[in-house]
C-alpha cells in the first residue's frame, strides 16, 4: 500500500491587483511589499517543517512567494504549470466592477460559477478543476509518506478545498483563500482529505520579524 503524502497548500502573497480587486489570470503580476512580508513570514513559520520538495506556479506572483519557503528550507523550487491561476483571458487585466459595467452576461454566468462558462480566450471552471487536481495528485503520487509544498493561487486554492472536502465545483464557497495562508492536505490513491485550512496566525506573528532581520534581506528571484 502507497503511503499518504502530506500537501502544505499555499496561495502567493498579496499583490497591488488583488487590492484593487482586479483580475489577474495568467498575466504575471509581481508581489507588493506586504506581499513580500507575507511570504518571508510563511518561509520562518515553515522552516522547521520537515518539507521535502517545492512546487509553484511558475507565475511570478506564486514563484516568488516558494523562492522564499525554498530558500528557508535549503530546497529548489520546481516549476509547475499545472498550478496556474484559471486563464481569464478577456477578463484579465479588469476590475470586478469593469467585468460586471461592460461584460454584464458573461459577468453573470461567472458570479453563478456556471461549470461550463470561460471568458473569450479564457478556461472554464470545469477546465481548471481538471488541470488542477491532475496536476497536484501527480505530484503527490511522486513523494508517497513526505511532506510537501504547493504554491499557486486562490483558484487553485479553491479547487484542492472542493477536491479534499468533496464538494460540487457550483457549492458557494464559505472557506477562506487567503494570501500566504497555510492549507494542509493529506493524499492518498482514494484522493484528497482536509487536515486544516486558512491558518494566517503567521502573518500576524511579528515576532517572526526578528528571524527576517537576522536572515537580512531576501533577494527577488525572476522567472524570466
Amino acid at each position: 500500500m502507497i503511503e499518504p503524502t502530506r500537501i502544505i497548500a499555499i496561495r502567493h502573497g498579496e499583490t497591488t491587483w488583488n487590492v484593487d480587486t482586479r483580475i489577474q489570470g495568467h498575466l504575471d503580476i509581481p508581489l507588493n511589499d506586504t506581499g513580500r512580508l507575507q511570504a518571508a513570514r510563511l518561509a520562518l513559520a515553515l522552516k522547521e517543517e520537515p518539507i521535502t520538495a517545492v512546487y509553484a506556479s511558475d507565475l511570478a506572483r506564486a514563484w516568488e512567494t516558494a523562492e522564499y519557503l525554498g530558500r528557508a528550507r535549503g530546497l529548489p523550487v520546481t516549476p509547475e504549470t499545472g498550478l496556474r491561476e484559471r486563464c481569464f483571458g478577456d477578463f484579465e487585466g479588469k476590475t470586478f466592477a469593469e467585468i460586471e459595467a461592460l461584460l454584464p452576461e458573461q459577468s453573470q454566468r461567472w458570479r453563478k460559477r456556471d461549470p461550463e462558462f470561460a471568458p473569450a480566450g479564457g478556461e472554464s471552471l470545469l477546465a481548471l478543476s481538471q488541470r488542477v487536481v491532475e496536476a497536484a495528485e501527480r505530484i503527490a503520487a511522486r513523494h508517497p509518506g513526505e511532506l510537501i509544498a504547493l504554491v499557486g493561487h486562490g483558484g487553485v486554492m479553491d479547487v484542492l478545498y472542493r477536491a479534499a472536502a468533496r464538494l460540487h465545483i457550483q457549492a458557494p464557497r464559505t472557506w477562506m483563500l487567503g494570501n500566504a495562508a497555510i492549507n494542509r492536505l493529506l493524499w492518498t490513491q482514494q484522493g484528497f482529505t482536509l487536515v486544516g485550512w486558512a491558518d494566517t496566525q503567521h502573518l500576524n506573528d511579528e515576532s517572526l520579524d526578528d528571524g527576517l532581520l537576522a536572515a537580512g534581506p531576501s533577494p527577488i528571484v525572476s522567472t524570466t
